[in-house]
């Protein structure tokens, strides 16, 4: 087995460990499902998102090749180019699948909404009407997250708390788009129980969202070094790179 097909399995290991100790189901997912019943703490799976960016398209493929369909980039132009390159392993009965999420520039929507399958960083409504007018009709509608500026910092993008209600309900309206849920990436703290403070404000601004009638899904949350804090407080998508990829 390849270095990054090991590093796989250390890390559903890590994520299954973590389940276990939250009443979770243990089964890791590698993929992102299809839109099913609402967030709830005990019977919404978890998948692990990959995260390939400034990696080579081939290291995508080992770890395509190793089991796992889903993949974050972060870069628009560098992930186009992987996306073209791996164009045939988005056919057949495992499609690989295509995360954007980092910042998304309001001039390089359309790309995005062509060749994408899902967009975790929407933080303004402006990018999010450009992505629901230029997704080609005979696509899937975009699946799509708010980003939320869960810690407030000054420094990262992101809905207020107290502006996604409002941000929600207008992105659910759009055309060719999906609503699944919320991203946030929380600020670096030391200890587990500091990690799961921000985790646990998004699961309970989700869970506000849907006592309006949403129907969310998905808490797109966890990274690395705190994918134990993120599954104990509910993430449904964890992003994980560096443990499976190594250092950039």
């Amino acid at each position: 087995m390849s270095s990054i097909g090991s590093n796989l399995q250390e890390v559903k290991r890590r994520m299954a460990t973590a389940c276990t100790g939250a009443g979770r189901s243990a089964q890791i997912l590698t993929s992102a499902p299809p839109l099913a019943a609402p967030w709830a703490a005990e019977s919404s799976p978890v998948a692990l998102l990959a995260v390939s960016k400034t990696f080579p398209a081939e290291a995508v493929r080992q770890a395509y090749a190793a089991g796992q369909q889903a993949f974050g980039e972060n870069y628009v132009q560098e992930a186009l180019a992987k996306i073209e390159a791996l164009a045939e392993l988005r056919q057949g009965p495992a499609p690989l699948q295509w995360h954007l999420i980092g910042p998304l520039q309001s001039n390089k929507t359309r790309p995005v909404a062509e060749a994408f399958d899902w967009v975790h960083s929407v933080d303004r409504l402006k990018v999010a009407q450009r992505l629901s007018e230029q997704r080609p009709p005979q696509l899937p509608p975009l699946q799509v997250c708010l980003q939320v500026n869960i810690s407030q910092e000054a420094s990262k993008s992101g809905f207020a708390p107290a502006e996604v209600l409002a941000a929600a309900q207008a992105l659910a309206a759009l055309p060719r788009l999906q609503l699944r849920g919320l991203m946030a990436i929380p600020e670096p703290a030391a200890t587990l129980q500091a990690q799961r403070q921000p985790h646990q404000a998004l699961r309970e601004l989700l869970l506000a969202l849907n006592a309006q009638g949403l129907g969310l899904d998905t808490l797109s949350m966890g990274m690395s070094a705190d994918l134990e804090a993120a599954v104990a407080e509910g993430a449904t998508l964890v992003r994980v790179g560096t443990a499976i990829f190594g250092h950039r």
